[in-house]
């Protein structure tokens, strides 16, 4: 019987997505690992041994050697791409990229609307042209996967339609902004493929992006992720592939995270231990990653929430950097029942176990 395993931040983003599927990884390495949302502005960090890579680009489950597929719901920008592909081969990881046709590509132009717009500034970004991409999506200039396989006039074409939506106007700066984009895709042998690909899968292990509380449709707005960070679209997928053995991961810091502007509550200065291997650090874009003490209703709302998009047979709660902090996780303070509860702890799932 096909089995779908589903790992999904129940907070802000940054709860351990990452170090999860490495884990779930681990145990099924004949798994193929699918990013369903979100794209390259996620950094979900692992470490074997001495070996340390950020997954923007490919699923968390390519250091450890399976390959990765991006959906439909998922952006892709070219060159970002290229660059993880040549850190990835350094480290032995497996660079194997299978996409759907209709994933939405990240232009040059996306990311400049992302890192120059007011706006955007205020409400925080990446930087990565993600919530431009989406954002563009919605008018008549797409750009899917799937062109980037076709003539190249064509392309060029769509690419020039993509700059004059943006309001760009000088020829030459359109050209050198494109000329790495256009090296980029030249340089990537690029496999695209629709959902019958996955069906020769017999274990499917679905890494979610951001957190719930980010979701476009439930968190607190403006301050939201043009996704729907729930489980509602891999269970979209697994439904179309026919999969009832579903098991679900629900992933939280054993504090409070969040990286960025926006409402939080329970936050607080947090001194934090053996914390030399975090990711999330000050950037130009997202600014600060803020800490607080977990807040248990919300933990609830997000559980309750995420269980409205589907019906798993199982259900994990994975609690992350449990020796970062003195305060002691309380479980009872769930409603919800889980089959298992796992720990684990820094620097990036070296040690996971079952509490």
């Amino acid at each position: 019987m096909k089995k779908a395993q589903i790992v999904i931040g129940l907070g802000f983003g940054d709860e351990g997505k990452g170090i999860t599927t490495d884990f779930l990884a681990s145990q099924n390495p004949e798994a193929m690992v699918i990013r369903f949302l979100g794209g390259q502005q996620a950094a979900h960090t692992v470490m074997i041994d001495d070996k340390k890579h950020i997954h923007s680009s490919y699923a968390s489950g390519a250091l450890r050697g399976l390959p990765s597929y991006f959906t439909e719901h998922c952006t892709v920008h070219p060159v970002f791409l290229l660059n993880e592909r040549k850190e990835l081969m350094t480290k032995r990881g497996n660079t194997e990229l299978h996409i759907h046709p209709l994933a939405k590509v990240t232009t040059p132009f996306d990311v400049w609307q992302n890192r120059t717009n007011a706006r955007n500034l205020e409400h925080g970004t990446c930087g990565k042209g993600i919530g431009a991409t989406m954002k563009r999506h919605e008018s008549p200039y797409k750009l899917f996967a799937i062109d980037l396989i076709a003539p190249r006039e064509m392309l060029m074409e769509k690419l020039k339609g993509i700059a004059y939506y943006y309001g760009f106007a000088d020829e030459k700066e359109v050209d050198e902004l494109l000329l790495p984009f256009l090296e980029a895709i030249d340089s990537i042998d690029w496999k695209i493929n629709d959902y019958t690909w996955l069906a020769s899968f017999n274990h499917l292990i679905f890494e979610g992006s951001q957190g719930i509380l980010l979701d476009m449709d439930h968190g607190v707005f403006p301050n939201v992720t043009y996704a729907h960070t729930t489980s509602k679209n891999a269970y979209e997928i697994c439904k179309l592939l026919k999969i009832e053995d579903i098991e679900m991961y629900y992933v939280t810091r054993s504090y409070a995270t969040r990286h960025g502007n926006g409402w939080m509550s329970n936050e607080k200065e947090i001194v934090l231990k053996n914390n030399d291997e975090e990711t999330c650090i000050f950037n130009e874009y997202q600014k600060e990653l803020r800490f607080g003490n977990l807040d248990y209703q919300l933990l609830n709302y997000a559980l309750k929430l995420d269980a409205a998009y589907g019906c798993s047979t199982k259900k994990n709660l994975v609690v992350t950097c449990m020796d970062q902090i003195d305060e002691k996780f309380e479980v009872e303070n769930l409603d919800v029942e889980f089959d298992a509860v796992y720990g684990s702890y820094s620097p990036y799932s070296k040690d996971f176990r079952k509490l």
